[in-house]
């Protein structure tokens, strides 16, 4: 086994939010090198250009990076627009890269498996790049991304292919739709997501109502 799918194993085996914690905090010198150079991480760049085309007509949009890491995403979003990005993660050490990056209006510590500390309907995008994931945040954090989207905002998420339907993600969205809190706008599978592993995931684009 080689020793990117051994991080990621173990990764995917994390059973907490504190264990989160301690592991991304000792693994953010290296994530970016790790994922994106060594693993061929391209889900960050392929879904803030998925978003950007959403608001190509909004250029005072406040968006919402939940699950930043090291701001990959919000470094992505910032070459395609000028809109203003806030961040939230659970780990400090790997916010203290994303805040270097210089890209973010506001950078706060948060758990996405919990309420978030944010209002109701503050943003006009949200989006959420390798987060929904094994061992990480489960299909219950949805809730939370669409009560801090502003109705019509479009909330942007990548759920691995192989978790999508196992793991109750699909059948949240699906409930989530039925119960009228969302439009279902997009569910592409096969997105992009680790080119160098063959890793693929849904790309989910929801409006809030």
């Amino acid at each position: 086994m080689s020793e990117h799918h051994r991080i990621l194993d173990r990764v995917y085996a994390l059973r907490s939010p504190e264990e989160c914690e301690t592991t991304y905090d000792a693994w953010a010198a290296t994530y970016e090198h790790d994922t994106t150079e060594e693993m061929g991480y391209a889900a960050p760049a392929h879904t803030a250009e998925h978003l950007a085309g959403l608001l190509v007509d909004r250029p005072d949009a406040e968006i919402l990076d939940a699950g930043c890491g090291t701001g990959l995403v919000g470094a992505a979003l910032s070459e395609r627009g000028p809109w203003t990005i806030d961040g939230l993660d659970l780990s400090a050490a790997m916010l203290d890269h994303a805040r270097a990056k210089g890209v973010y209006r506001d950078l706060a510590k948060a758990d996405l498996t919990r309420r978030l500390p944010l209002e109701d309907d503050s943003y006009d995008a949200v989006i959420c790049v390798g987060t929904l994931t094994e061992g990480h945040v489960g299909p219950e954090a949805f809730d939370e991304l669409i009560r801090v989207a502003r109705p019509g905002a479009p909330i942007v998420v990548t759920v691995l292919d192989r978790i999508w339907e196992p793991s109750g993600y699909k059948a949240k969205v699906t409930s989530l739709r039925e119960s009228g809190a969302v439009h279902l706008e997009e569910s592409i599978p096969r997105s992009v997501y680790h080119r160098k592993e063959d890793i693929t995931c849904h790309l989910v684009v929801l409006r809030a109502r």
